[in-house]
């Protein structure tokens, strides 16, 4: 007997303060589809409190018109500037917090992970990213900006990580 999947949808995040990139996937008959894609964008010049609670109430939003099944979200990689990788870990705490909240299943990448699942090369540049994507999903043009391009990865590793989940459960890797 065949057993035929409910309708699965991933919303992968981009994490940021200024800009949190959401991608949206869909999965009904085996093949995923892009749903939509875009940006969260907070005020700069709001107090980054009010940019928090701002982030939360336009995921709930996105969350609300979308209905995600399970969220993927993007795990922080900064060596650089430590207040900037502390107020973007602050933002993820409120995306995660936001998705355990409302029940939804959360799966975590680091970017390493992302792009080894895209291209099969962890050290791959955004440009390449984004051609995958693009080929990925047939489309004319690449998916910008690049926030919103890189939740998409972080859905499509999240699709691809689960597809093998279920071919090791069911010990049938093809």
């Amino acid at each position: 007997m065949v057993k035929r999947n409910k309708k699965e949808i991933i919303l992968g995040i981009d994490p940021g303060f200024g800009k949190t990139g959401f991608g949206v996937i869909e999965n009904s008959s085996g093949e995923w589809k892009l749903v939509a894609c875009g940006c969260i964008e907070t005020e700069i010049n709001d107090p980054f409190v009010e940019r928090l609670v701002e982030l939360h109430l336009e995921l709930l939003k996105v969350i609300k018109k979308y209905k995600p099944t399970r969220v993927s979200v993007e795990d922080l990689f900064f060596a650089r500037n430590v207040t900037t990788a502390i107020k973007v870990g602050q933002a993820r705490g409120v995306i995660l917090l936001t998705v355990a909240q409302l029940k939804i299943p959360v799966e975590e990448y680091t970017p390493l992970q992302v792009k080894q699942a895209i291209t099969g090369y962890g050290r791959a540049e955004k440009g390449q990213i984004q051609r995958m994507i693009q080929m990925q999903f047939r489309l004319k043009k690449k998916i910008t900006p690049d926030d919103a391009a890189d939740a998409v990865a972080v859905a499509l590793t999240c699709a691809a990580s689960l597809n093998l989940k279920r071919r090791l459960k069911n010990n049938v890797v093809k």
